[in-house]
């Protein structure tokens, strides 16, 4: 599998060109960009080329907008990752510029799927748009598919508990700290990955030692404690991670801090991956050190036993 980051006017390497392509920006990788890479990895195999994964970064909203640009539910490396384990022979990465963003939907079908990447067929969802300002859909590559011949496939929304999975509504979820129903829509866990930086240090001192994340690339899930899982040295532990605030010592800035389960180590300086499995409570002031410590002994069993019933 090649991962490639070029200019749209670069031509990519023999290899990744002739096959079937998917084009989009994939942020969190969910079931239904999973559903897209099958279809094109399907292709693939029919035409006997590659299934090639065209992704951009920076996303096409950071430029044109950057004041409003959020947080993705991914970074790059992350989306790479997961395309590849859902089937894309190679990821190209376009590099977003002004040239690009200013390409007729026409001259995008011209210029990168078939000069670029040659597609032998193009595999997208119902509601694809691409080209100059959003311009064109579906129906417009269905049509200048038809006038290259090439073939075309209109992958269906994929449809959980009544509604289509996208990234929008797995930022709500996570948004409201439903991090099981973002887990739903991904099909894994939703994480974050940060460096581990120095706290306050309280925590070893009332026998719950923390790993406190420093600042995140993507989007952290609602305030409250959850059941969470991370890999150290190869050795995966269960772990209770508090994000927010910390109103029972007046700490009012928002962070993430994580208690591995039986961890015994010094983390600091190392980038820890954590993965959320269950939302256990809200973030809430305690009377005292006595009461917090009773309901970090009740966060720790269930976060164990969360982790536990979690494949």
């Amino acid at each position: 599998m090649a991962t490639l980051t070029l200019h749209w006017m670069t031509h990519p390497p023999a290899a990744l060109t002739g096959g079937a392509v998917t084009v989009g920006n994939f942020d969190g990788v969910h079931l239904g960009h999973q559903a897209l890479v099958a279809g094109a990895r399907a292709w693939a195999a029919r035409l006997g080329g590659p299934a090639v994964v065209v992704t951009f970064d920076p996303p096409a909203a950071k430029l044109l907008n950057p004041s409003s640009h959020r947080l993705p539910l991914s970074t790059l490396a992350d989306r790479v990752q997961w395309l590849t384990a859902a089937g894309a022979d190679h990821v190209a990465v376009l590099q977003t510029d002004a040239g690009l963003l200013s390409l007729t939907p026409e001259a995008f079908f011209e210029d990168v799927v078939c000069g670029l990447f040659r597609a032998k067929a193009v595999v997208e969802g119902y509601n694809f748009r691409f080209g100059r300002a959003r311009s064109g859909d579906t129906a417009a590559l269905r049509a200048l598919c038809a006038v290259a011949g090439v073939a075309f496939e209109e992958v269906p929304p994929r449809v959980v508990g009544g509604e289509v999975v996208s990234s929008s509504r797995v930022r709500a979820a996570l948004q409201r700290g439903d991090v099981t129903d973002a887990r739903t829509l991904l099909g894994r866990p939703y994480g974050v990955a940060a460096e581990v930086v120095t706290g306050a240090q309280r925590g070893r001192t009332i026998g719950f030692p923390t790993a406190n994340l420093g600042t995140t690339a993507t989007l952290l899930p609602a305030d409250g404690v959850y059941a969470v899982r991370a890999t150290v040295g190869g050795t995966r532990y269960a772990g209770a991670a508090n994000v927010g605030p910390n109103p029972t010592f007046g700490e009012l800035a928002r962070k993430i801090e994580v208690h591995l389960i039986g961890y015994a180590g010094d983390l600091y300086g190392t980038r820890l991956a954590v993965e959320f499995v269950e939302r256990l409570r809200e973030t809430r002031p305690f009377a005292g050190v006595e009461a917090l410590v009773e309901q970090l002994t009740a966060d720790v069993a269930a976060a164990t036993k969360a982790c536990e019933e979690l494949p």
